[in-house]
Order: structure tokens, then C-alpha cells, then sequence
């Protein structure tokens, strides 16, 4: 995958961090759009020369259309990773019409346009490869996240249709649906209640939680040449706990 140009949203942190550090140490320019400065400058300066940060708020729609031309005006995109999403825990009574609207907002428009966008430069340069990142959240219900589940579930079904319609152009477009991993603030939150924690274990058949470098991994695999006939497809990521009783 020499000489590749990919885009990672949300990659200062977590699961976009070990993702956009897979992808550039294997060679690959890797742009990072986050909107904290100093995150994602940070984040770029710990993986190296090959992380652009790309300071952008991408609540920002309308102008998702620019932020994307300015990259590309320096490289066609041949990689885009849609990882950047928010999280809202609340009964589902307390979820105000705002707070339903913020999450949508955030994890399923802001992908679309950034999609848009990007297919625009990648139908002009023959292909490309799409992967979008879902949850376990959307294959089954999860209590107080109703919001979350709700968009999650809709990227999978967008990128089904968006692997069907782009296809002809040599477009890829895959999803990945991580199980519980081990960031720094899961971690936090498990080791903080012994009981959950148990819980969650006793319902991954695996018994263990994974590692944001599990999720990189199956990215990788999607934006590379190892899949090349593969389109469409949701890969759970989860130590068997969507298989799991």
C-alpha cells in the first residue's frame, strides 16, 4: 500500500488513533481531522511524519465540502475511515428531541457529506475504499443509548446501499462494529464497576475485552488489497459477543 493518501475522522484518540497509527507506519499519509488542537497535534506528533492534523469540527456540514478539497488538492484520497461519533447515556424519556438530534447529527450526517465528499475526488481518481465504523449497539438493544444504537444501526444499513451504488466505480465500502474494547476511558469506566465488568465478560465467549489495535487491524484489512473483493460486508469485531448467550 505504498504511496496511499487516507483520511481518519476522529483519529486523536482511542480506536482512531490506533487506526491512523496502523495505517501510517505502513507507509500510508494519514490526515486527522479532529477539532481539538491540541489533541490532534499531539496524536500526529506521537505517530510521526506521515500524521497531517486537519483541525476541523465536523458539526460543521456545510463546510465538510471545503475541508475535503483542501486535502485533496494536495492528494487523491484513496482511504477514508469514518470513526469519528459521540455518545449520550439517558432513559430513553429523557431524551430530549436536542439531544436525539446532536448524535444523529454527529455520527450519520457528518458521515454522509464527509462520504460525499470524498467519493467526488475518488470517482475522479477510479477507486477507492470507504470503511465506516458501527457498534455492537446495532446488532442488538442496549439500554439508555437509544440514539446512539439508532445511528450506528443506520451506518450499517448506508453502507450496504453506498457498497452497491459505488461499486462501479471501484469503490469499496466495508464497516467495522467493535465489540467492548479496552480504551482508556472503557477502561476507566469498567474498573470502576467490578459487576458490569463481570457482566460483560461472562457474555463475550472469549472472555476478554479486545484492543483498539483489533479494530486498526480489521480497518487495515478493509483499505488494502487483501480484500479486494469484499464490499459491503460488517465485520464484528467483538470477541464473539454478538454470537455470544
Amino acid at each position: 500500500m505504498n504511496t496511499k493518501t487516507a483520511i481518519v475522522t476522529g483519529g486523536n484518540s482511542g480506536l482512531g488513533f490506533a487506526t491512523a497509527k496502523k495505517l501510517c507506519d505502513n507507509g500510508i499519509t494519514t490526515y486527522i481531522i479532529g477539532r481539538s488542537k491540541e489533541k490532534t497535534e499531539e496524536a500526529c506528533a506521537e505517530i510521526g511524519p506521515n500524521a497531517i492534523p486537519v483541525l476541523f469540527d465536523l458539526n460543521d456540514i456545510a463546510g465538510i465540502p471545503a475541508m475535503i478539497t483542501s486535502i485533496t488538492k494536495n492528494n487523491p484520497i484513496d482511504i477514508l475511515v469514518n470513526n469519528a461519533g459521540i455518545n449520550l447515556k439517558k432513559e430513553f424519556l429523557d431524551v430530549t428531541d436536542e439531544d436525539f438530534l446532536s448524535i444523529i447529527h454527529t455520527n450519520l450526517l457528518s458521515v454522509f457529506a464527509v462520504s460525499k465528499a470524498v467519493v467526488k475526488n475518488m470517482k475522479e481518481n477510479n477507486g477507492g475504499n470507504i470503511v465506516n465504523i458501527s457498534s455492537m449497539a446495532s446488532q442488538y438493544g442496549i439500554p439508555k443509548v437509544i440514539a446512539y444504537s439508532a445511528s450506528k444501526g443506520a451506518i450499517e444499513s448506508m453502507t450496504r446501499a453506498m457498497a452497491v451504488e459505488l461499486a462501479p466505480f471501484g469503490i469499496r465500502v466495508n464497516c467495522v462494529a467493535p465489540g467492548f474494547i479496552k480504551t482508556k476511558m472503557s477502561a476507566k469506566a469498567l474498573d470502576s464497576d467490578p459487576e458490569r465488568k463481570n457482566k460483560v465478560l461472562s457474555r463475550t465467549p472469549m472472555g476478554i475485552l479486545g484492543e483498539p489495535s483489533d479494530i486498526a487491524d480489521a480497518v487495515f484489512y478493509f483499505a488494502s488489497s487483501e480484500s479486494k473483493f469484499t464490499t459491503g460486508t460488517i465485520l464484528p469485531v467483538d470477541g464473539g459477543n454478538s454470537i455470544g448467550f
